[in-house]
């Protein structure tokens, strides 16, 4: 056996870190395993439905119009995503679908699919397969009738409700409607809405308006019209969606700053140069642990029951955690302090609070900012979420649209007006840093 000269045995330490190299990624491995059978990922894969994940991707980036026909009180109305707000005005219709009479519509559908809706019986030809047809009943419900002994996976039937996918769009037959929808890329009406005498222009024809002397309203020049139709867009809300995301960015702000101011104080009692007594330190560092070791997201559940729902109340779930967070950190900045710059201060004759003021702060000045300005960057995200508990900001807007499942393109709206926010926020927040920080360490 080897062993050194102070009786280190070699070989038994190299056959340790031997047995240590099989021994982790074993453990790492065993563990990959328990969590492959404890979440059930066999199972997830037949759970999976790719059929529903590809239509929430299509209403991502796309929108239907809905062609719809009352089974129990007749008449056919034309509506972008079945929405009143986005109901064609009577008389007028898309150039695919042709309305004869009050019963009768034919829709034509992308790659040659066409849907006949004749009062209540509906026949779909579907090129490759052959024609669908469909009845509605009160008494049998919805009969339906395939060129095929088989049902093909892209349609469900039932005696209540039939459901037909294909390449060329949607048909869905129930006791209350039938419906026939066609999707279209782009997010429609996302400007103007049908009621708009802007409705359908090119960009470059209403900005040949908006210089136009000839006006299209009466009352208002042509670009403060066309600016009131798209703030007050009645689909897409732009101007409760703009107060939202300055609702969130409020949120953020007033909650990291508030907690800033409150931490600044706290911190000097809890840091060991400042506060002599232990006491009085142990005492203020658990209140930081208790307010930052409980999530925001819980803070604001209670504040909510206490203060009622609105972006005061996430203003206040922010600004307890952060208060914590900062309380901790000021404190710990506090303590790294350089005291000869106090004793310089000190010996010009000046007060506690002028030491304090002259000797400590512009030394942990750049901290200050670069934490504050880091938790608003990230506070601007949390305050989405928070927003979507108390009901305020953006995160509301975006909870109500998820929780419908109706128009996912506005799901898409929101998402991407947060990310665009997040990313303003980081840039604005990266460029104070540089700056404040910069100049202050110049100046000191």
């Amino acid at each position: 056996m080897t062993r050194s000269d102070a009786g280190f045995d070699v070989s038994d330490y190299f056959r340790r870190k031997r047995w240590m190299a099989f021994a982790v990624p074993a453990v790492i491995g065993a563990y990959f395993i328990y969590i492959f059978f404890a979440f059930d990922i066999p199972g997830l894969a037949e759970r999976a439905r790719l059929d529903n994940a590809r239509i929430l991707v299509a209403d991502s980036y796309s929108y239907k119009t809905h062609v719809t026909r009352d089974n129990r009180t007749g008449g056919v109305t034309v509506a972008v995503e079945g929405e009143r707000k986005g109901t064609w005005p009577d008389g007028r219709s898309p150039d695919w679908v042709t309305i004869d009479g009050p019963e009768r519509a034919v829709v034509t559908l992308t790659d040659g699919h066409e849907v006949v809706i004749d009062g209540n019986a509906m026949r779909y030809e579907v090129p490759g397969y052959g024609l669908i047809a469909a009845e509605v009943s009160r008494r049998e419900g919805v009969q339906l009738d395939l060129p095929t002994a088989d049902v093909p996976d892209w349609i469900s039937a039932s005696s209540s409700r039939v459901d037909i996918t294909t390449g060329g769009g949607r048909v869905t037959l129930t006791r209350a409607r039938t419906e026939v929808m066609r999707y279209h890329f782009g997010w429609e009406l996302f400007w103007f809405t049908l009621d708009s005498p802007f409705h359908g222009k090119s960009f470059f024809e209403l900005a040949g308006l908006a210089v136009s002397g000839d006006r299209v309203v009466a009352s208002k020049s042509n670009l403060a019209a066309i600016t009131r139709d798209i703030w007050n867009n009645k689909m897409w809300q732009h101007k409760d969606v703009m107060w939202a995301i300055f609702e969130t960015i409020l949120m953020a702000f007033l909650g990291t700053m508030g907690a800033g101011i409150v931490a600044l104080p706290l911190a000097f009692a809890a840091a060991r140069n400042f506060s002599p007594l232990m006491a009085v330190r142990a005492s203020v560092r658990r209140v930081f642990d208790f307010v930052r070791g409980v999530d925001a997201l819980i803070w604001t559940i209670v504040l909510s029951r206490a203060f009622g729902p609105g972006p005061l109340t996430g203003t206040l779930a922010i600004l307890l955690t952060d208060s914590g967070t900062f309380g901790k950190l000021f404190s710990e900045a506090l303590e790294n302090v350089d005291n000869r710059e106090m004793e310089g201060v000190q010996s010009t004759g000046a007060k506690p609070l002028q030491r304090y003021r002259f000797g400590v702060i512009p030394q942990i000045t750049p901290i200050l900012l670069s934490q504050l300005l880091y938790y608003l960057e990230s506070n601007t995200r949390s305050a989405t979420i928070i927003g979507a508990i108390t009901g305020g900001g953006i995160g509301l807007l975006l909870t109500q649209a998820i929780i419908t499942q109706k128009d996912w393109e506005e799901v898409s709206y929101y998402i991407v007006l947060i990310l665009i926010m997040v990313m303003v926020m980081d840039t604005v927040s990266g460029w104070l840093r540089r700056r404040l920080i910069a100049s202050d360490d110049s100046g000191h």
